[in-house]
């Protein structure tokens, strides 16, 4: 008698096209999506409404929405394979965020880490109500999918605990409504940092303000070169062990390249000079991101297929979210 096989997890991930992915995005996390395509049911999103909170040129947010669905295949995702689609394109989304909005207590809120750095940085009465309720709709993004599991940094780590306790609240409240997803911390993907700031996180924020801060996946090879070239070392005249901060990071991403541990990375260009160093990595990125941007020209060229690629997810999309919503619905009296 065959056996069925077992289903596999489901995973929810998603980012926001509010600027070009870097070298970070692509070594810390959508690498690991394109090689765990078949361990997992994968969901990615693209929250083009969390977007708004930026105030975002309509104009520009299209295009980068767009953009960013084209590098995801650029770099690996296989729409035969997992979803791909826009956050906008399934109402559900934000009617969800409301009923949980409405389970939400304020404190909850206030003690976001990342939303406690921007009023402190912009001033809480400039702040818009979009950011205070941010994690309320990440929270709608992933428990209308019923994931199991949600790959994030630890510095999203508080945001998918929120979400786990909105579900658990629900729960509690009315029965099994929400499955209680978990926080998937990659061990595999590199941390990159800034190339001009190693002790800071690579950011599509900051490389927004500072070019110097990232290689972006479009950078031609030229600007790599450069970017790399000015990337902040040590005052040291050649690697050393230990490293200091930014030829750790630079050993990190040639590491991350030729899937090396660091370690072995700092063996290859012990005492050797900085030039040496930023050269081997400038080229290394240079000969990752060749055939990615190859494939994205190719893609970006036939708008329409991509349009319909994303269409035709969300409309797949659309019926897991609605039976969520559904039942969410009667839970709280909506049904």
């Amino acid at each position: 008698m065959s056996q069925t096989a077992a289903p596999r997890p489901r995973v929810l991930s998603g980012i926001q096209p509010d600027f070009s992915l870097h070298l970070g995005s692509y070594l810390g996390a959508l690498r690991n999506w394109v090689r765990d395509q078949d361990r997992f049911e994968n969901y990615f999103c693209i929250v083009d409404l969390h977007a708004l909170t930026q105030h975002p040129d309509p104009e520009r947010l299209r295009s980068l929405t767009l953009e960013l669905a084209a590098m995801y295949i650029a770099c690996g995702l296989d729409p035969e394979r997992c979803e791909i689609f826009v956050q906008s394109h399934v109402p559900a989304h934000t009617q969800l965020c409301w009923i949980l909005e409405t389970l939400t207590p304020m404190g909850w809120l206030d003690r976001m880490t990342q939303f406690k750095a921007r009023s402190q940085a912009q001033g809480r009465e400039r702040i818009n109500t979009g950011v205070f309720t941010y994690p309320v709709l990440q929270a709608a993004d992933i428990l209308l999918y019923d994931a199991d599991f949600v790959p994030v940094g630890e510095d999203q780590r508080q945001h998918i605990e929120l979400c786990r306790d909105l579900a658990n609240r629900l729960n509690s409240q009315r029965g099994d409504v929400f499955k209680v997803p978990e926080a998937l911390i990659s061990k595999v993907g590199a941390r990159v940092m800034g190339l001009d700031t190693p002790d800071e996180k690579m950011s599509k924020s900051i490389a927004a303000e500072r070019a110097g801060h990232a290689v972006l996946l479009l950078d031609p090879p030229d600007v790599v070169r450069r970017k790399v070239a000015r990337a902040t070392t040590d005052n040291e005249p050649a690697v050393r062990n230990p490293a200091g901060a930014g030829v750790a990071n630079l050993l990190e991403i040639y590491g991350a390249l030729h899937e090396v541990s660091a370690a072995a990375a700092l063996e290859v260009f012990e005492g050797k000079s900085y030039s040496v160093l930023k050269s081997a990595v400038a080229e290394a990125i240079v000969d990752a991101l060749t055939p990615i941007q190859a494939r994205y020209a190719g893609i970006r060229a036939d708008e329409e297929r991509l349009t319909s690629v994303l269409a035709e997810s969300a409309a797949r999309v659309h019926l897991v979210a609605d039976a969520t919503l559904r039942r969410v619905q009667e839970a709280v009296g909506l049904r």
